[in-house]
């Protein structure tokens, strides 16, 4: 069949393709007979569940709940404060105060007295002596902006710009104020070159207690969980600061440093492990004097100098070693005794301490007691969740962790401990009415016998 096309003839293409391939049918020849699909037996089926239309979720208007610097409180009437602030720089020479006079502004402003050298740096004081009224109503608007509670607005003010935590070196202007004007301190002022240990012992203590993560950072979670700001604002009403027992006690300090004098006795400040190890008369074993040099209780991105102890560090194993009842002084000494890091006291980390021990008492001739023997009384004490394995957690549950410790490495105390009575010492865990801490206590005793010893002293050099 020919099909001719013109040019001009509109004829679609797929036609001709139908026309090609369109089979011719010859007369004849019968149809193909139809293909029959194979039955294919299904099993039998539920019945189709009903369709169910989706509906479109409704959108939840959730309330926020964080508030990383504080609950804000619309209702406050920040604008009065300002407005007296404003009228207290009026009364001042050109209106502007020092820091002694930045006490009153800090009043004005619902702030504890001793902020007050906080306030001053945060406003521009410590690069020009004084604070002007409009460079402070300025940061007292920003801070009142930022924060929202006294955790918050104390770390703004204290740390570096940008950084929502505090360093050791944020609270020296604070303390440095303190001791220029408390007046419990008021007869440090003639000794000058004790500021700055007492202002050390002081940060010592405080990132002692309050920061829990070890990392040298306080962050405000941190802050807020300590009794830090409430302990700072008792100092404006007590004078007495050895009162104030929690960081800032003066005959704390004392006691503290002078412990240290005696070890350092080129007193470059700095100690080295035969210096620790005579500490109580060598009390405490070589192997755990040797953990604590190694690095194990080294805080935050600080480095140890090799084979030496700053008094910094001094601080945190003197309240350690007297006080093992303590949070902070269970995780230092549980570093000091997991040898391989994994979080874990293991029968054999137990029996490398308590072999030095043995050693000690048959010097002494004591016989001590076998380990197996001395490891079922551990066992029993702790009572260790997995058995054979012992964990800060177990320690910190126990509250014998003062005896477990003195046990593995401290030898006079473990002798005290075994001649005391056990009902007594079950008696003193079982206390819930709130007692000074054995810090305190060890303070406290030492202070006097140091006292004591200063007066007969100078007794001696008069006659």
């Amino acid at each position: 069949m020919n099909v001719v096309c013109s040019s001009n003839d509109v004829f679609p293409l797929y036609i001709i393709f139908q026309v090609q391939n369109k089979q011719e049918k010859k007369p004849g020849t019968p149809p193909p007979a139809p293909v029959t699909p194979p039955v294919i037996t299904r099993p039998a089926s539920p019945p189709p569940a009903n369709k169910v239309t989706a509906t479109p979720s409704l959108s939840l208007n959730i309330p926020r709940f964080y508030f990383p610097r504080g609950l804000p409180n619309p209702g406050n009437n920040h604008e009065d404060i300002i407005n007296k602030t404003e009228a207290t720089f009026a009364s001042m020479e050109d209106e502007k105060a020092d820091i002694y006079e930045m006490g009153k502004i800090a009043k004005i402003c619902g702030c504890p007295l001793y902020w007050k050298a906080a306030l001053f740096n945060a406003a521009g004081g410590e690069r020009t002596g004084f604070v002007s009224v409009h460079s402070f109503i300025a940061t007292w608007r920003k801070l009142l902006q930022n924060c929202h509670d006294d955790t918050s607005k104390f770390i703004y003010l204290l740390a570096k710009p940008g950084c929502s935590y505090l360093e050791q070196e944020d609270f020296i202007p604070l303390l440095q104020d303190i001791v220029d004007t408390h007046p419990g301190l008021t007869f440090l002022k003639e000794a000058p070159e004790f500021h700055s240990r007492y202002i050390t012992t002081v940060i010592q203590r405080i990132f002692y207690t309050v920061n829990r993560s070890w990392s040298g950072r306080i962050t405000p979670t941190e802050l807020r969980r300590s009794n830090f700001l409430q302990t700072l604002a008792l100092l404006e009403e007590e004078d007495d600061i050895n009162q104030v027992t929690d960081y800032f006690s003066y005959e704390h300090f004392y006691v503290i440093y002078c412990k240290f004098w005696e070890l350092d006795t080129d007193h470059d400040l700095y100690i080295d492990q035969k210096d620790l190890a005579r500490y109580n008369d060598h009390a405490s074993s070589n192997r755990i004097i040797e953990r604590i040099f190694s690095g194990a209780v080294t805080r935050g991105n600080a480095v140890q100098r090799e084979g030496r102890m700053s008094y910094a560090e001094f601080v945190w194993f003197l309240i350690s070693e007297e006080d093992k009842k303590n949070p902070t002084s269970i995780e230092y000494w549980f570093r000091c005794m997991d040898l391989d890091g994994d979080g874990v006291l293991s029968m054999y980390e137990l029996e490398y301490f308590y072999e030095e021990q043995c050693e000690k008492m048959e010097t002494m001739g004591i016989e001590p007691l076998p380990f197996q023997d001395l490891l079922c009384q551990l066992l029993d004490l702790v009572k260790p969740e997995e058995e054979g394995r012992i964990t800060l957690r177990d320690l910190k549950r126990c509250r014998m962790s003062h005896i477990f410790f003195d046990t593995c490495f401290n030898l006079e105390k473990y002798l005290d401990h075994e001649q005391r009575d056990p009902f007594a010492v079950q008696k003193d865990v079982d206390n819930e009415t709130p007692e000074p801490s054995d810090w305190d206590r060890y303070a406290a005793e030492e202070y006097e016998i140091l006292v004591a010893e200063e007066t007969a002293t100078e007794h001696l050099q008069e006659g």
